[in-house]
């Protein structure tokens, strides 16, 4: 059954990328805004209060930033409130970023070097089974840009994030939850090979499990690419069409 889902999941993904495909299943970062920073709120699985607090730290609306709510699981365990939406990977991430799990609500924001010009593709299909297929594609811009992106390696970062609006669920400000979360870096050797009028890219598709309680119909993809001293080099979030 696990393989099927997967070879369906890969399926989902090759519509997702096809331009005939089905306006409804047709959900990636092409023609969407791109992404000037990360704005990361991390909040303790044992803070209720912190879900539905009305003064929860937020950019601006023109800030041009990604906003990402990292539930983190506690010492209660299954018997914190906000155990249902905690996530293991939201304790790398806290490493990575040097933070310690916080008791109620920790915000981290990173900015995205807009000089270093470079295409950053994220893609998903459709649902099927808990599994949907992803996919996420990074391209240096040939051009001369005014701060040329550095060489490989790079590390790169994919969500799967359910937007939850103002209102729903207990919120009373917008949230977009982190539920699932896949990281990997990638090398020289591994650049896709050129073909005319297209530069070196590095690819990336796999199948993304839906975690119990997520609305699939809720969901979309964040994605962004590290370069070996940890910039943030680009940055792309899917919307569906």
């Amino acid at each position: 059954m696990k393989n099927i889902a997967l070879t369906l999941a890969s399926l989902s993904l090759a519509l997702a990328h096809a331009p005939q495909a089905l306006a409804q299943t047709h959900c990636s970062s092409d023609g969407a805004p791109k992404p000037v920073a990360l704005f990361e709120r991390f909040i303790s699985a044992d803070c209720e209060a912190c879900w539905g607090d009305a003064a929860t730290p937020a950019p601006s609306a023109k800030a041009g930033a990604v906003v990402l709510d990292w539930i983190v699981p506690s010492a209660a365990g299954d018997d914190a409130p906000l155990s249902a939406a905690a996530t293991t990977d939201a304790l790398p991430r806290l490493q990575a970023l040097g933070r310690k799990p916080p008791t109620s609500t920790d915000v981290h924001i990173s900015t995205v070097d807009v000089d270093a010009r470079g295409r950053l593709r994220v893609a998903h299909g459709v649902a099927f089974n808990d599994y949907v297929g992803v996919g996420i594609n990074f391209a240096p811009s040939a051009a001369k840009p005014q701060r040329k992106v550095a060489a490989a390696p790079f590390a790169f970062h994919l969500l799967l994030v359910e937007a939850i609006a103002a209102g729903t669920d207990g919120t009373v400000v917008p949230r977009h939850v982190v539920r699932n979360a896949f990281e990997g870096e990638w090398l020289p050797a591994q650049r896709q090979a050129r073909t005319p009028g297209k530069p070196w890219a590095w690819m990336e598709t796999r199948s993304m499990r839906i975690p119990e309680g997520a609305r699939a119909e809720r969901l979309h993809l964040v994605g962004w690419v590290q370069d070996a001293s940890g910039q943030i080099v680009a940055a792309a979030q899917s919307v569906c069409r």
